[in-house]
């Protein structure tokens, strides 16, 4: 696969974790445009990266007609105001767009591009990818989703681009699945983070200095995340088993936990998120966009 000259249309914290990473991978300077509304912010990723970054969308696209991708980083509140600006170039140049704007669908994208064209007048590929933040540290985890006009050659494209910033990423076979990996993979590093603030908590409370407690938690979490990963003939259940001895420490922290519900909880929790994901997709699907993520 050649590589692909590839614009970001924004060039927030997550843009700058996926450029910098293909950067860092040889990708040429050359192959890659970015577009920031605000100057000091364009002239800091100028200076630090040596890349085309600009202040006007249409501008960007029209001094690089040879882009193969554009990747939509903005914010859900102005996507719709976004897409329509560029969406002359995009019908015109036909790259592959790749969306990492939480909760819009692919036909709202398609419809903000095209209009109101009919289904089988629709030219423009499109793939919603929900990475998270743990992409800025090399660690990410992501899901992606296509339209039915994306070819091989353009999933190729996607996954070049995500192997930069997951160490896990799949393709879901549905567009409702990527609700679920916002509920799993989006939205689940603020769970850890709730998890290790107790954890830090209880540490400082039996006497721990904070600091301490703080690294220790979080490497406990990292190291058992890994036990995960590198374990493919055992359940995380049985993980959980192997150190739980009967009468134990771990057992006494395991059984409270069961009877305040913690798991049942953290469950929930997923299932909400999921839920929430939906209905605001629903709402930034609307060009008047009421709430906010």
């Amino acid at each position: 696969m050649s590589v692909p000259k590839i614009c970001f249309i924004g060039g927030g914290n997550m843009a700058e974790a996926i450029f910098a990473g293909l950067l860092s991978r040889q990708h040429p300077t050359s192959k890659i445009v970015v577009t920031e509304p605000f100057e000091q912010r364009a002239q800091q990723l100028r200076e630090k990266y040596s890349i085309s970054v600009y202040t006007d969308n249409n501008k960007a696209i029209a001094e690089n007609n040879d882009i193969e991708v554009v990747i939509l980083a903005v914010k859900p509140q102005v996507v719709s105001k976004a897409v329509k600006g560029i969406s002359a170039d995009l019908r015109s140049l036909k790259p592959l767009v790749v969306s990492i704007v939480a909760g819009v669908r692919v036909v709202d994208l398609e419809r903000w591009i095209h209009g109101d064209a009919k289904p089988d007048a629709i030219s423009v590929p499109v793939v919603r990818l929900m990475p998270n933040t743990p992409a800025l540290v090399g660690e990410g985890a992501a899901g992606m989703y296509g339209s039915s006009i994306v070819s091989d050659k353009q999933r190729g494209q996607t996954e070049y681009i995500v192997q930069n910033i997951a160490k896990e990423y799949f393709w879901c076979d549905k567009e409702s699945g990527i609700d679920a990996v916002t509920a799993i993979s989006g939205s689940g590093p603020a769970y850890f983070f709730l998890v290790l603030e107790a954890m830090e908590k209880a540490g400082v409370e039996l006497g721990l200095d904070a600091k301490a407690a703080k690294r220790l938690a979080a490497q406990t979490c990292l190291g058992a995340a890994k036990m995960v990963l590198n374990s493919d003939d055992e359940g995380t259940a049985d993980l959980r088993r192997k150190v739980t001895s009967p009468n134990g420490t771990t057992q006494a922290a395991i059984e409270a936990m069961q009877a305040a519900q913690v798991p049942e909880g953290i469950f929930k929790g997923c299932i909400a998120c999921n839920n929430r994901s939906v209905q605001l997709a629903d709402e930034f699907g609307k060009d008047e966009v009421q709430s906010s993520l």
